[in-house]
């Protein structure tokens, strides 16, 4: 690949939905979830190696808290590489900064490719032709190109892309234009988008040159843009938050979307483990489980040498981190956010957070 390809990957998430294992100071990107003894930030960058070249091509944007651990897990990352938000504000502030930087440091012809660090990706040769191919577009042509994923059922948690016209063929796949964005819909209105095979997930990964989208954001949301031009990191305080979706993909005319063909997750919550990891198995256990009549039900325990008993429970997720026990209906795993907010407000609790 040309080495005016930046990977950056987006690592300053909460991860609040795995939680009590993610907390603040251990969010999920820094947890091995999927079994293969990496963490989900380690196994982000292990795919993404191959199209920077090597670690000089690979950046990393996180939060200042727990930028240090970025660096324990990463220890090959350049520290240059390393962008550190003082405080959170959402993912249009920072592609605006990474464009910036990526621009001063290689150019506006640089193409970067914007990579959360909280997804699972299966065949992986597929992936990186995919990748491939779409570097290949943003380098031809001044466009926003997205990742848009084959939905295999009428989700209500994914935001969707609708494809237009197409605009050519890059190492055998299509590319579309982007008719529209929509956010997470209604139920029938998911089954709609399903039904007509024009719709993918919005998968949350870009490639763009730094110069077309700087231009894109000047125009849609010079608010962001400005600040970060003139004063740099110290503008975020002043920042208001607001993903890049909002901010400029949903706006720009010029986003186009490669429907892909390899296997994702984006480990929203617990319910992706059992995505990931069920098989024929009438659970998911990753914790030491002694089950009568248990079914559909996930476990999960920090600790080996606890056990966790049940007794008639089906579609149930269970999880043990130190002080703190979950206990939730599956299909109610999204609260738990919900939950979070009770416990902040409790003195006693923030330890758990």
């Amino acid at each position: 690949m040309d080495r005016t390809l930046v990977s950056v990957i987006l690592a300053g998430g909460k991860g609040e939905r795995f939680w009590p294992l993610s907390r603040k100071s251990r969010p999920k990107q820094f947890l091995s979830l999927d079994g293969s003894g990496r963490t989900l930030l380690q196994s982000t960058a292990d795919r993404l190696l191959p199209l920077s070249g090597n670690w000089d091509g690979l950046w990393v944007i996180t939060a200042a808290p727990i930028a240090d651990q970025v660096r324990e897990q990463l220890p090959e990352l350049p520290e240059e590489n390393l962008l550190v938000e003082p405080e959170g504000r959402d993912t249009a502030p920072a592609v605006a900064w990474t464009a910036i930087e990526v621009a001063k440091r290689h150019g506006e012809e640089a193409v970067l490719g914007l990579f959360p660090a909280d997804h699972w990706i299966g065949e992986p040769e597929t992936y990186q032709k995919t990748l491939q191919a779409a570097a290949t577009l943003a380098r031809q042509q001044e466009v926003l190109v997205t990742l848009g994923i084959a939905p295999t059922y009428a989700s209500t948690g994914y935001g969707y892309i609708e494809q237009g016209e197409p605009i050519g063929t890059f190492a055998d796949l299509p590319a579309y234009r982007v008719n529209r964005f929509t956010e997470k819909p209604d139920r029938a209105t998911a089954e709609e988008f399903l039904a007509s095979g024009r719709f993918s997930w919005n998968s949350g990964m870009f490639l763009f040159r730094a110069g077309v989208v700087l231009a894109e954001l000047a125009t849609h949301a010079p608010e962001i843009l400005q600040p970060l031009q003139t004063q740099g990191v110290g503008a975020y305080p002043s920042l208001t938050k607001k993903s890049i979706d909002y901010a400029l993909m949903e706006k720009t005319q010029k986003a186009c979307v490669f429907p892909v063909a390899f296997s994702w997750d984006d480990l929203g919550d617990w319910n992706a483990i059992e995505r990931l990891l069920k098989g024929d198995h009438p659970n998911v256990e990753l914790a030491t489980h002694v089950g009568l009549d248990t079914q559909g039900t996930i476990l999960y325990a920090s600790d080996p040498e606890e056990v966790i008993v049940t007794i008639g429970l089906e579609d149930v997720v269970v999880v043990r981190d130190g002080k703190a026990t979950l206990i939730v209906k599956k299909d109610r795993t999204q609260e738990i956010k919900k939950a979070l907010e009770l416990l902040k407000r409790d003195p006693q609790f923030q330890s758990l957070l």
